[in-house]
């Protein structure tokens, strides 16, 4: 999809860096930082099912980055992710939703674990109600899915579609900033997405293509 949108993939470090900074966010396609994980996707494909990749790639982020959120597709996943994160000195967030997606879905409770604390959170924490999977349908096709990702930038998202995105932006906030509840977090999200500046943040980014 991101290339739907006429982003270009690459390593080139002078280029993310002024991504970074002009847009406020860059795209790091991890074959191009790590070539093992080319090598391997076409095998991955072929087998249907998910593996240790799924797992490894946001542990070998080539950004080092410090604060991080992780989604993952089971408890078990997260636990393992817990334990290993542990050792390291990232402040991170791992989330599973309950009923099984890799992030907060708002159709149900979220398990957070965090370096310090785990917890379930639930849509009443963000300040907004629950949420019906089938609203939250993302496309069969690049098209479809990119025509529903610019309308929820475009301010033309459904309720439960910008919920959704804000929830899990606001979880982004948090980690960053712990001190803000995620009620605050969620607001702040929100803000940026009906003020247009995530829009205009991502027309910047495909701009700098």
């Amino acid at each position: 999809m991101m290339e739907y949108f006429g982003i270009k993939f690459t390593n080139d470090q002078d280029t993310l860096r002024r991504q970074v900074d002009k847009s406020g966010i860059c795209f790091l396609h991890a074959p191009l930082f790590h070539p093992a994980l080319k090598n391997v996707g076409p095998v991955r494909k072929d087998i249907g099912l998910k593996t240790f990749f799924n797992m490894l790639g946001p542990m070998v982020n080539p950004a080092n980055v410090k604060k991080q959120v992780v989604g993952v597709f089971n408890l078990e996943l997260a636990r393992i992710y817990s334990y290993l994160y542990q050792k390291t000195d990232i402040n991170y967030t791992i989330l599973h939703a309950l009923d099984g997606y890799d992030e907060i879905s708002l159709t149900g409770a979220t398990k957070m674990i965090g370096k310090r604390s785990e917890r379930l959170i639930n849509p009443e924490d963000f300040g907004v109600n629950k949420v019906r999977a089938e609203d939250l349908f993302g496309g069969s096709t690049v098209p479809e899915m990119a025509a529903i990702f610019k309308r929820v930038l475009d301010g033309e998202g459904t309720e439960a579609q910008n919920n959704v995105v804000c929830a899990n932006a606001a979880m982004a906030i948090h980690c960053v900033y712990p001190e803000l509840g995620l009620e605050t977090a969620f607001k702040l999200a929100d803000e940026s997405l009906k003020s247009k500046k995530a829009l205009a943040s991502f027309n910047q980014l495909i701009a700098l293509q």
